[in-house]
């Protein structure tokens, strides 16, 4: 199980993406236009660079639903290769089940 204040941490830079998402990207279209002045889009960018950090999507860190493991992530599943093993041994994910032989 990973420490809960990484979890927390990362449920809270999701919060925060969602909130701030309209405004960051709004921004981003201002600062990228090349047919607006150079004023106005340095203008977005400072606005842009005043917003939280954590509000960025690329600081979201995909973590399993189950354990909070940052590593081995299964995006279709928000599992882990450890947990989806598990799940899948005990028969609780319908259709898979573990090889052996």
């Amino acid at each position: 199980m990973a420490k809960k204040s990484s979890v927390e941490r990362n449920s809270k830079r999701r919060r925060m993406a969602a909130k701030f998402g309209s405004r960051r990207e709004r921004l981003k279209e201002i600062a990228s236009d090349r047919d607006l002045p150079a004023e106005d889009r340095f203008a977005a960018r400072l606005k842009l660079a005043e917003l939280p950090r954590n509000s960025s999507t690329v600081r979201i860190r995909n973590r399993c639903e189950v354990t909070g493991r940052p590593r081995g992530f299964y995006r279709k599943l928000k599992m882990s290769r450890i947990s989806l093993r598990e799940l899948a041994s005990q028969g609780l994910i319908p259709g898979m089940i573990k090889s052996s032989w």
